[in-house]
């Protein structure tokens, strides 16, 4: 059986740009992530959604209406809506007797589903029990706590659905004044995963290095794992490749030092250096009294050879 697919061609130059813009980068921008509710929500999920979809923004898309949605069981519906809203991430809430406060957190790869993981609200303090707050598209510093992050799939499968989520532009070089927002997550050994948000305050410190205080802001979440689908190893490596333009091509007898410094090995073949025309600079040659004294010395040291000689004879 086969499927007809109709390819799409713009008849604009506006949607010609449209188009474009949906094609795959060379270097992606911020993934955007839609953040919607299940058949059911309770007031916490729902609380916390709003919340994260402020740090999301303006990369962020909230529906406020109920979804008939059980991800784990079929994900076709989540595919459609993601496909429909040109969103690779999602946040699901649901609420049910079986599982209360639930969060779903899952990503998409040419919009089929990837991978996803099913997290516990346990408690939840949101924004508004904070005073503090934060400019709207800050780009936030990311710190995993603890080294459990790297033991278990479930957990570094975590991490890099935490990294897509809060990932915003790619920089070269970054000011010291731009940080002003960090997002903490904790894993504890007994299988909880702490959100902590602070605003970075700089103060001075007498020196050029400013003192660095963290001021708590919200939102507080403990998290706990759940349910988790890891995505195949072939289609995680058909996502993680790179295009041929960011591959790095390793150079010969090129490396790096630890300070950043680049070294270099020179390969040449043997000289001879007796051989080696090194006068050639019009003002590197001799003059005319030093040539006749060069020979007025050759002519001395023969005349003094042929002495020695007649003398052997005799």
């Amino acid at each position: 059986m086969s499927v007809w697919q109709r390819v799409a061609k713009p008849t604009t130059r506006r949607g010609k740009r449209v188009l474009l813009k949906r094609e795959p980068q060379v270097v992606e921008g911020p993934k955007r992530a839609l953040f919607f509710q299940g058949r059911k929500c309770s007031e916490k999920v729902r609380a916390l959604l709003k919340d994260l979809h402020d740090f999301k923004k303006p990369d962020g898309v909230k529906l406020n209406r109920k979804h008939d949605i059980t991800v784990f069981e079929n994900a076709k519906p989540v595919e459609d809506v993601c496909r429909k809203y040109e969103a690779p991430l999602f946040m699901l809430g649901s609420h049910s007797k079986k599982r209360p406060d639930n969060l779903v957190i899952g990503r998409m790869f040419n919009y089929n589903l990837l991978d996803m993981i099913e997290l516990y609200v346990e408690s939840f303090t949101g924004l508004k029990e904070f005073a503090e707050s934060i400019t709207l598209g800050t780009k936030p510093c990311l710190v995993f706590n603890g080294p459990l992050w790297e033991q278990t799939d479930e957990l570094k499968q975590l991490k890099s659905l935490f990294i897509d989520f809060f990932h915003r532009e790619t920089v070269e070089n970054i000011r010291l004044q731009g940080l002003e927002h960090t997002l903490s997550f904790n894993a504890t050994p007994d299988g909880k995963i702490l959100l902590r948000s602070y605003k970075i305050i700089l103060k001075k410190s007498g020196v050029k290095t400013p003192r660095v205080e963290l001021d708590e802001i919200g939102p507080r979440v403990d998290f706990t794992l759940r349910r988790s689908k890891l995505p195949d190893e072939d289609l995680m490596k058909e996502a993680c490749r790179k295009p041929k333009e960011l591959r790095v091509i390793k150079k010969q007898n090129i490396s790096t030092d630890e300070l950043g410094n680049t070294h270099g090995r020179v390969h040449m073949g043997k000289q001879n250096i007796k051989t080696i025309q090194t006068r050639k600079m019009k003002g590197l040659k001799k003059t005319a009294a030093e040539r006749k004294a060069e020979k007025l010395k050759i002519l001395k040291v023969v005349n003094n050879n042929e002495a020695v000689a007649e003398n052997g004879d005799r």
